[in-house]
């Protein structure tokens, strides 16, 4: 799990003659990832695409095209079928044919209902005014002017203006016609005049007639058009539903097809032989070898030049498999695969097969979405699995929410095809149970207390549930427990995180750089912490890192056996141990400054780290505020005991009034009454305040315990061994999904 599979190189060679039928071979098994040649082995060339590869490449553009123009998707596919080069002659000539006919026929009716929609709209105010559009153009002597406006101001400005002899306004609303004629010798006078009025004017339409007409005669003529349209668009998606099938599997035909007579370009050759090379899983090269032997006997040969391991040679090793040279049957060249120097491609790195099992597969697209992790460095995803719903469980820590969580990641995993979504929801569904989990121990249900009250205090007998958030005065220890509790379990993650780069170094390189690199960052780490949790070392720690686990703080009644975990006695370190941790403290940052003396200005970090876990806390408490905030609203809360004993309990059934006694309790305060204790009004706001309420919660757990939980794995836990950048395992191939060759 913490490795990808391991990777062997292969070659195969042979002659020119069986090239197809090898390639053939190889495509179905869909095995080798195959190295691109570079040119740079003597006497051989990049070797020429098949015969037919240049069609079929056009025929593959000129099918997505089609499927582009039709909308079609997957789930229009249809059963498995066949496709025959004459179907791809004949039936995708029809099919180009007819659905460019249409085409155009859309276009050409989309770009006249274009023209319509943008007569129509000028001629509206016009229709407004209720002057025939001839008589507002086409004077010698009068001038007219048609705009947006006010007609009292439009008409004081052209009575005061200078070189108009006579005029008139004919106004409608805001549509403000101006007939003027100017005196002899002006030019433009009412341009001039209406210069400072807040007047738009309109162009005229080069129409005859009422411009109710006009508009009707539009508005006619784009229903006809919006009526063609609709049926062109129907007869696209009748030719859609016949065709999708047979495009899909076309598609598919002609991608494999393409594959395979291009697959020459990546080989290296001469005139007469071909070497082909690339990477395989190593427990699948006999499945390879037998599958070409039986395409083409002995007239080409699969060899097994190298297996990558994780040994300390500088980067992935590669144990060399001893072959011997042969012959490409054809001609008189002697082509070697032998693992020596005449490996063709030598220097490409294999690909990445993350060897991970189903329950952790859908981890991986958090790793990914940092980068793929490189064929010699370890693959934290098995890490993630672990960490990651647990951290988002524990800061959210509710049932009901955590219910949702798993339904919704229930439904992106089952109804998407995308690898991506069904990756995400498997991580939202265990992200939700998690927080089922951690909800049943809170004892809470949407904040409410339900659980507690019904399962750990009357079934099981308990004062409280196992676990308690710490919002109540009477439960503030439990928020200080979880503050350490999230800087210990930090302190786990960064030395899983430290040893995993340590292991790295040891094989990459040796001893010297695993301790000086690494070693020295898990000394101070620990060395610090421990120096730091030694009161007698270092004096200014809190004293509730200590109480927390005596039995006096989180865990008050520590006879009872389910609180007896929480008192451990741990009152500190001894002197001597702190001491010690000091000083290892000290030898580790000596160890950077001789291994990497530039990372040194950042020792602090093993402070700053796990301290960067409190965060799991802080969103613990906020999302719990938040919660507890709405169904204060609406539900009401009161108070029982003083001070540090106070306890908050929200009005479920009834409010009661302070001095009464409840559950054995004297009800100190009213801190809330409820909204539902208002009245039926009130209880309508109530209801919304709720449902809303909890539902921005829910979002809010995403955007805040779900990048914080990610933060937590890419920043601190992925920054102190990992780089990715690894190459995705691509082999020869194609998954069948609409064709079939049988």
């Amino acid at each position: 799990m913490l490795r990808p599979e391991r990777m062997s190189k292969v070659s195969v060679t042979g002659s020119k003659s069986v090239m197809d039928d090898v390639i053939e071979a190889v495509h179905d098994c869909n095995l080798l990832h195959v190295t691109e040649y570079d040119g740079s082995w003597e006497g051989f060339e990049p070797g020429n695409p098949i015969d037919g590869a240049e069609d079929a490449s056009e025929k593959l553009v000129t099918v997505r095209s089609i499927e582009s123009i039709l909308d079609v998707e997957g789930e229009d596919a249809g059963p498995t079928r066949i496709v025959t080069d004459e179907a791809l002659e004949e039936e995708l000539e029809e099919i180009r044919t007819q659905v460019n006919d249409l085409e155009d026929q859309h276009d050409e009716i989309r770009s006249e209902l274009g023209t319509v929609e943008e007569k129509i709209s000028p001629v509206e105010p016009f229709a407004t005014l209720g002057i025939d559009l001839d008589l507002l153009s086409g004077y010698d002597t009068l001038d007219v002017t048609v705009g947006e406006g006010k007609a009292d101001a439009v008409e004081r400005a052209v009575a005061d203006a200078d070189g108009i002899d006579a005029f008139e306004v004919l106004a409608e609303d805001d549509v403000v016609a101006v007939f003027a004629r100017p005196a002899e010798g002006a030019d433009d006078p009412l341009g001039d005049a209406l210069v400072g009025v807040d007047f738009a004017a309109l162009e005229v339409p080069d129409a005859e007639g009422s411009p109710e007409e006009y508009v009707a005669e539009l508005e006619q003529r784009k229903q006809q058009l919006e009526a063609e349209l609709q049926s062109v668009e129907d007869e696209l998606e009748a030719t859609k539903l016949d065709a999708a099938g047979f495009l899909l599997a076309a598609e598919e035909k002609l991608s494999i097809d393409v594959q395979k007579r291009e697959a020459p370009l990546s080989f290296a050759t001469t005139a007469n032989a071909f070497v082909a090379e690339g990477w395989i899983p190593t427990e699948k090269y006999s499945t390879l070898a037998e599958t070409v032997t039986d395409a083409v006997g002995d007239h080409a040969e699969v060899e097994e030049l190298e297996q990558a391991s994780f040994k300390s040679d500088g980067t992935e090793h590669r144990e060399e498999v001893p072959a011997e040279a042969t012959a490409a049957d054809g001609g008189d060249e002697a082509v070697r695969a032998d693992g020596g120097d005449n490996v063709v491609m030598r220097d490409d790195s294999p690909p990445v097969v993350q060897d991970n099992p189903g329950l952790v597969k859908p981890f991986e697209v958090l790793t990914e979405a940092v980068s793929r992790p490189k064929y010699d460095e370890f693959d934290p995803t098995v890490v993630v699995f672990l960490t990651f719903p647990a951290f988002f469980g524990f800061m959210i820590g509710d049932l009901g929410y955590g219910a949702l969580y798993t339904l919704i990641g229930y439904f992106l995993y089952t109804n998407f095809d995308s690898e991506a979504f069904k990756s995400m929801g498997g991580v939202t569904i265990f992200a939700g149970l998690f927080t089922m989990l951690f909800g049943i121990l809170y004892g809470e249900i949407f904040g409410l207390h339900l659980i507690s009250t019904y399962l750990w205090e009357g079934l099981v007998g308990l004062a409280h549930a196992p676990m308690e958030k710490g919002l109540s005065p009477s439960g503030q220890s439990y928020a200080l427990t979880w503050l350490v509790v999230s800087i210990l379990v930090g302190i786990l993650h960064l030395n899983v995180g430290y040893i995993f780069d340590f292991v790295e170094n040891l094989e990459h390189h040796d001893l010297k750089h695993a301790v000086t690199e690494s070693g020295s960052w898990l000394l101070m780490l620990n060395g610090l912490w421990v120096g730091i949790l030694s009161p007698d070392v270092v004096s200014v720690t809190p004293e509730f890192l200590f109480t927390i686990f005596d039995g006096t703080g989180a865990a008050p009644e520590a006879g009872e056996a389910i609180h007896a975990t929480y008192a451990l006695g741990f009152n500190g370190f001894p002197e001597a141990l702190g001491l010690l941790g000091i000083a290892a403290f000290a030898v580790g940052l000596l160890l950077l400054v001789v291994g990497e003396p530039v990372e040194a200005i950042e020792f602090l970090n093993v402070l700053v780290n796990a301290l960067s876990y409190t965060r799991i806390a802080a969103v613990l408490l906020a999302k719990a505020g938040m919660a507890f905030t709405v169904n204060l609203l609406f539900f009401g809360v009161y108070v029982t005991g003083d001070g540090s004993d106070a306890a908050y309990h929200f009005g479920l059934g009834h409010m009661p009034e302070v001095g009464t006694m409840y559950h054995g309790y004297e009800v100190t305060e009213i801190m809330f009454g409820g909204l539902v204790h208002f009245g039926p009004a009130m209880l309508i706001v109530g209801l919304l305040v709720l449902v809303l309420g909890h539902a921005l919660v829910l979002a809010l757990g995403v955007t805040s315990a779900g990048l914080q939980a990610v933060r937590l794995e890419y920043v601190e836990f992925f920054g102190k061994f990992y780089g990715g950048g690894g190459k995705a395992y691509e082999p020869f191939g194609y998954e069948r999904t609409y064709t079939t060759d049988e």
